[in-house]
């Protein structure tokens, strides 16, 4: 018998004495709750739960992770349901030997290797893991291997088939942490970063004009709003309302402004904040709310704080032609997306309508013929980031602060022969920072214009019908007060 046949043969047979072991032994204490654990896992319904726990927390860190942790579920599940057990199509085990009382209603019926449920547990734990503190960890983990434990106990998998679910689903979370990679900062940390400046304290909201924007995304209750803060006058935007128009209304007779929504509603405080000289107090209330990410104020409760401590900074304003704004202003092909995005957000969810939008956009976008500072060059996208952005590369998500002076600007060149597959590539093999298709740098200003006629424009996810083809991006310094954590 050749000698890997022989080593073959004996993992085999350690497996099934293994298997023998564990799905005949009583675990006293843990034995009863294996076959149950093993249920709720079933469709991946236990991780769902913990996800929605984690979502519920409201911290940006939590909310990340339980996107990472389902979106690695999703991987994971569709590597093992397709190439892997239609490769190794082993049988299930024979379950003669194990007590009745730890069948299950159903017998699956798929093959053996690997187990699935094991995949999808270590997806998720590794996965959701990775954005949490450190002591979060070892309970996911531990819940993962419990999981990958009850398919052995009760009969329907071998040890080798958890172990080989549990590395796909490991190796899957490590794929996301290339692919979307973890900030090299966490939002409001290191106080060397910020330059504090004084604000008015006002923990009963005295002299404070609050504008709620119930429709930007996540909503806001401005009932509760007035209860925390007696003293405020909060005004409710309604549909179809200027916003910018209710804000400049609300702002003579105030010493503080506040607007209680999504990023475009900030958009739009931040340049009133900015006319009248007052500062601005910014509720996060939308589904991504970036500005209030990086300014620490990832909740409610957060942002209040702020506001009775009188915690806040300088900041910087980003312009577009003379228009704010105060995250992010593209060019080429990203309006597109937004413009995808918005006509089927009303369908089937904003962030369902990111997914398959990006997915479109990287598809069917064509690059456009650009003078950028001077140089002609055909550009699929231009990202503007007000202030530096981390981490380099592709997916920009963070930044230390908001007082730096220079624009962040990553452009991705559309002349180079299969920029796109290259660039796919890299963000793969986790080196997008150093993708030849990528352009990056800072400065203080840029110089746009468009030899193919007039081009779309967005400004902080809002998207500006295309009406002219010249752009100077430029900044106005420290130009408002925000409160911060």
């Amino acid at each position: 018998m050749p000698r890997g046949d022989s080593i073959l043969t004996r993992l085999g047979s350690r497996d099934r004495g293994l298997f023998d072991f564990v799905s005949r032994t009583s675990m006293p204490g843990l034995g009863p709750l294996l076959p149950r654990l093993g249920r709720l896992a079933d469709h991946s319904v236990l991780w769902g739960l913990i996800a929605a726990a984690l979502a519920a927390q409201g911290s940006r860190r939590s909310r990340r992770g339980a996107l990472r942790g389902l979106a690695s579920i999703a991987l994971a599940s569709l590597v093992t349901n397709q190439p892997a057990k239609r490769l190794f199509r082993r049988t299930r085990p024979s379950r003669t030997g194990v007590p009745l009382v730890r069948h299950g209603r159903r017998v699956p019926d798929s093959t053996s290797f690997p187990s699935g449920h094991a995949a999808s547990a270590f997806a998720f734990a590794v996965g959701a893991g990775a954005e949490l503190p450190a002591p979060a960890r070892v309970p996911l983990l531990v819940l993962a291997g419990a999981v990958g434990l009850s398919r052995v106990y009760v009969g329907v998998h071998y040890p080798a088939d958890v172990l080989a679910g549990a590395a796909i689903g490991a190796a899957v979370a490590g794929v996301s942490l290339r692919v979307w990679p973890l900030p090299e900062i966490e939002p409001g940390s290191g106080p060397a970063e910020r330059t504090p400046v004084r604000a008015p304290a006002a923990p009963d909201g005295a002299g404070l004009a609050l504008l709620i924007n119930p429709g930007a995304g996540a909503g806001l209750d401005a009932q509760e709003l007035r209860r925390r803060l007696p003293a405020a006058r909060v005004i409710e935007c309604r549909p179809g309302d200027d916003l910018t128009a209710l804000l400049r209304e609300a702002a003579p007779g105030a010493e503080i402004l506040g607007v209680g929504g999504g990023d475009g509603s900030a958009c739009a405080a931040v340049a009133v904040a900015r006319e009248v000289d007052l500062p601005l107090l910014v509720l996060p209330g939308g589904t991504l709310n970036h500005l209030c990410r990086d300014l620490g104020l990832e909740t409610v409760d957060e942002a209040l704080e702020a506001l009775a401590a009188g915690r806040a900074i300088r900041a910087d304003i980003g312009l577009l032609d003379g228009e704010p704004f105060v995250n992010t202003a593209s060019l080429g092909s990203y309006p597109e997306f937004v413009a995808m995005r918005e006509g089927l957000e009303q369908r089937i969810g904003k962030l369902p309508a990111m997914a398959v939008a990006g997915v479109r956009a990287l598809i069917s976008a064509e690059p456009s013929l650009l003078d950028v500072d001077g140089e002609e060059t055909r550009v699929w996208l231009i990202f503007i980031g007000n202030c530096r952005y981390l981490p380099d590369g592709p997916a920009p998500s963070v930044r230390a602060r908001l007082d730096d002076g220079l624009l962040d600007i990553r452009l991705l060149d559309g002349g180079r022969p299969f920029a796109r597959l290259r660039l796919l590539a890299a963000i793969i093999a986790g080196r997008a920072a150093g993708s030849p298709g990528l352009r990056a740098w800072r400065a203080e200003s840029l110089e746009v214009r468009s030899l193919q006629g007039p081009l779309r424009t967005a400004r902080d996810g809002e998207v500006a019908e295309a009406e002219r083809e010249g752009f100077t991006v430029d900044k106005d310094r420290a130009a408002v007060v925000l409160y911060a954590a």
